[in-house]
């Protein structure tokens, strides 16, 4: 009965943080040699100069809409002042 006990509350103290696990951070090997086996495939450069082309034509078109809306705002003070 006593082994029961000791194994029993023997796990929770490393759940809750009271002791350190020494098995190490990949406790199974099957799961390394999974993640061995599936391996993504690296980051594709191309799509990063997708994004910067992306970034470029976003700030482009951004700067064309504050010069076209001060452009509509002078028009409009323009015909307002012409009306006095």
């Amino acid at each position: 009965m006593i082994p029961f006990l000791k194994n029993f509350f023997h796990r929770p103290a490393i759940r809750f943080g009271l002791a350190t696990d020494t098995r190490g951070k990949f406790r199974d090997p099957r799961f390394v040699s999974f993640i061995n086996q599936n391996n993504r495939k690296t980051l594709n450069t191309d799509f990063q100069d997708a994004v910067l082309r992306g970034r470029r034509v976003l700030r482009f078109a951004l700067v064309a809409a504050l010069v076209g809306g001060g452009a509509w705002v002078l028009l409009e003070s323009a015909h307002a002042l012409s009306m006095f």
